[in-house]
């Protein structure tokens, strides 16, 4: 450990050079972390930079993801296919060093972080993930899923919420080999966080079940290295070590203070620093010398090939194990899948159920559920309003890890987030579920979930005014749109057991983020043409046209098909041409072909009403200034749900009464 300050002083250097150039970043948590990533990287952490997707590597996340450039060099100096041109091009357009670490971009990133508290909560669904996998694959004397998960936090990804919610989860899951090292340096952009941050994180930690290594001398490095021995021989607690550090360290006159954290330390500063910690470099220069003590090519490359040789005795041993893992791992659907589906939707079609969307849900569940291994359920506290647990499902508990269920708690965010996480990490797909109100709570796991291109699916229950007498505090307005305003995320709203299954099994296909919103009340079961089911799956179809080409087009999503299919009928009745669009998915629809889009809504046919019970706005783009819209843009009330659907206007004649004023 004698010479670890010049392996450190790497990082410093790299860092604080990145963000000048760049005139733009934060160099004060990558200075004051160096001498723990050190540590870690060098003498711990076992990962091969020429595969960053070995599947038991440890996982190393930083979370207070602003100090970006510590990963950057960390990865640059290892090996990783990241040079230092890219180091050089710190913060530019098209550079795979963004401001914030972002997975896909960086090789070796493992999550996008920047929000703070969100890579700890990734975190523990990462460790979450492989207590499981381990639980259901390995075997005696096959420890193939095997490895720890490493995280890097600071003072504001503790005083995050979410590190509350996920923290005291991991405390209960008894995630032994999850490992944060806290970087207590008690400064924050506005300053010394004593003046708003007071609370002792060691005793917070304990009290949430974890082991805690107190007052580390985060720039000590044989104390570091004690401190991460101590970890490893805990087993059944998740470890934090308390890291004592300066923000900055190296930083003659700035060190230990704000003007460190958010802003390039000026020409002036940095050849200070250099003289400090004895650099006598030029800017972006590392010796030969300490890259050759960084490189972990050679060690990487051993490590993932003695792993292979043991996979390949597990796999002699058990094949329909090994198989079973590598698909999951590949993200591989079942041989079967298809077929499976199309039966189990054959069967749906075939029972005519008339429920509420939410057991519709269960219903697809049921179906899907013994096909995929991988699905991993859970709920915040709402399993039996949510309905998803399906009869297969079973506990995870910190003794029983090999479970399919995670009960999470009152944790919408910390779910949310964990699931992000356990998506990451590979082998499983994560659905959880609560009420559409309280996405909110978890709005910005959502978003990350939709950036990443996470295969997390939000199960979203009681998702209008028809949740009825819990009152405007539950019934969600806004909500889908707002949720269908977020790129990449795949909204479902379906309207009964068939469109509800096919939301299930194009969501799973897909493999994007997807949230699936099901109704609380019951719904009516609608009757289909083969063709009709099979373009439910372009988010948008014509469920009911009259003959001749249409004179009015209506809209429909979710509890609100059944009332348009029968105003519809009505109407055609009457002598008017009207066409009925279900489009359970506008975000799937708006990916379809221009031919598609207009066989459904022809520029011509100017006379468009949308029905949904939710905020009017977002369907203008399928409506136009001079369409209609039968929603709600005010906030609902208590009462039961058929006296509020009534109250408020989604009734046969108050839609009839709207297309009238049209044709």
């Amino acid at each position: 450990m004698d010479n670890s300050n010049k392996f450190a002083n790497a990082i410093r250097s790299l860092s604080m050079d990145a963000v000048q150039q760049a005139n733009s970043g934060h160099p004060g948590a990558p200075m004051g972390m160096a001498d723990i990533a050190e540590v870690l990287w060098r003498n711990h952490l076992k990962h091969n930079p020429k595969d960053p997707h070995w599947i038991n590597r440890d996982r190393f996340i930083l979370s207070n993801g602003h100090g970006s450039m510590l990963i950057y060099a960390l990865l640059h100096l290892t090996g990783y296919d990241l040079s230092l041109e890219e180091i050089k091009n710190f913060r530019q357009l098209h550079s795979k060093t963004p401001g914030h670490p972002e997975v896909g971009d960086t090789p070796g990133v493992e999550t996008t972080t920047g929000p703070l508290g969100q890579g700890l909560a990734n975190a523990v669904g990462m460790a979450l993930a492989e207590k499981m996998l381990a639980a259901q694959f390995n075997r005696d004397g096959h420890r193939i899923i095997d490895h720890y998960t490493y995280v890097f936090a600071g003072d504001g990804c503790m005083m995050e919420g979410i590190s509350h919610e996920v923290c005291s989860l991991a405390g209960t899951h008894k995630l032994g080999k999850l490992i944060v090292f806290y970087d207590d340096n008690g400064i924050s952009i506005d300053g010394e966080v004593q003046g708003w941050f007071t609370e002792d994180i060691p005793k917070r930690f304990e009290s949430y079940g974890w082991e805690v290594v107190r007052d580390v001398n985060g720039h000590d490095a044989r104390a570091i290295d004690e401190a991460i021995q101590q970890a490893h021989k805990n087993t059944d607690k998740p470890t934090l070590i308390d890291c004592k550090s300066v923000i900055g360290w190296g930083s003659p006159n700035k060190q230990g203070t704000s003007g460190v954290h958010g802003a390039p330390l000026g020409e002036d500063e940095i050849a200070l620093v250099r003289e400090q910690i004895d650099w006598p470099h030029e800017p972006f220069h590392v010796p030969e010398e300490i890259y050759q003590g960084w490189n972990a090519e050679q060690s990487g490359q051993k490590l993932q090939t003695e792993w292979n040789v043991h996979f390949s005795k597990y796999e002699s041993e058990f094949p329909e194990l090994a198989r079973e893992l590598k698909r999951r791992i590949q993200g591989d659907l079942p041989a079967n899948w298809q077929q499976a589906t199309q039966d189990a939707l054959g069967k749906i079609n075939s029972e005519e159920q008339k429920v509420a969307t939410r057991k519709a849900s269960e219903i697809a569940l049921n179906a899907i559920g013994p096909l995929l291994p991988e699905l991993v359920g859970g709920s915040a506290d709402l399993t039996g309003s949510n309905n998803t647990w399906w009869s297969g499902s079973r506990a995870v508990t910190a003794e029983d890890p090999s479970g399919n269920y995670i009960y999470y708690g009152v944790r919408e965010f910390g779910m949310s987030a964990m699931m992000n996480g356990m998506a990451l990490y590979g082998g499983f797909i994560p659905y959880s579920g609560t009420f559409l109100t309280f996405s909110d709570y978890a709005r910005n796991a959502v978003r990350m979930a939709a950036l990443m291109n996470t295969h997390s699916l939000f199960v979203y229950t009681h998702d209008s005014i028809g949740l009825g007498e819990d009152g405007p505090t539950h019934q969600s307005i806004e909500h889908l749109a707002s949720l269908r305003n977020i790129p990449n995320l795949m909204v479902w709203r379906p309207c009964d057991t068939v469109e509800s299954m096919i939301s299930w099994k194009a969501s799973v296909e897909m493999k994007s983020p997807a949230a699936l919103t099901f109704s609380r009340q019951g719904v009516p079961f609608i009757q289909r043409t083969q063709q009709q089911i099979e373009n439910i799956h372009k988010g948008g179809y014509i469920l009911f046209e009259s003959e001749g080409a249409p004179e009015l087009i209506i809209i429909a999503t979710g509890t609100e098909v059944g009332i348009s299919l029968e105003a519809c009928k009505q109407l055609d009745q009457q002598g008017k041409r009207v066409r009925l669009i279900s489009m359970p998915c506008a975000d799937v629809f708006d990916l379809q072909d221009e031919q598609y889009k207009q066989s459904l809504l022809p520029s011509d046919v100017r006379a468009r009403i949308a029905v949904e019970a939710g905020i009017t706005d977002y369907w203008r783009k399928y409506v136009g200034l001079d369409g209609d819209v039968v929603g709600i843009d005010e906030f609902g009330a208590s009462a039961p749900g058929d006296v509020l659907m009534k109250h408020f206007g989604f009734t046969v004649e108050n839609i009839i009464k709207r297309a009238q004023v049209l044709i």
